[in-house]
């Protein structure tokens, strides 16, 4: 038997682009997705705190240090810019490895998207 257990998490980010008009995903700031440790075209879960909308989709990356948190295709018509979200990714792992798995959780500055050094 796998479990499902969160493994990285970057915590509320703010919308920078809605485009519908793009194939699909969501692009992320490639200094925010190594810090959590996502990859491009790995599946990623996005809840928005704006509006309750909960979806999921694949990552591909942005700019570094853009900041950019741009939703694409029709995931665009779930958000606003502006809004915060979480976007989380899953791994399927054993209940041993899960019992002692640690999640990478980053928390940016909402106001940038930029990592904060703690």
């Amino acid at each position: 038997m796998t479990l499902e257990i969160l493994k990285s998490k970057i915590h509320r980010v703010t919308v920078t682009e809605a485009r519908l008009d793009y194939i699909g995903s969501i692009t992320i700031d490639r200094d925010l997705m190594d810090a959590a440790g996502i990859l491009p075209g790995e599946r990623v879960y996005i809840v928005d705190n704006n509006n309750g909308e909960r979806l999921d989709t694949y990552a591909i990356e942005g700019p570094r240090g853009s900041g950019v948190i741009c939703l694409n295709g029709a995931a665009a018509r779930k958000v606003q810019v502006g809004d915060i979200v979480i976007i989380m990714s899953y791994a399927q792992m054993t209940p041993d490895e899960a019992l002692t798995f640690k999640p990478k959780v980053i928390f940016p500055d909402t106001a940038t998207n930029k990592l904060v050094q703690l």
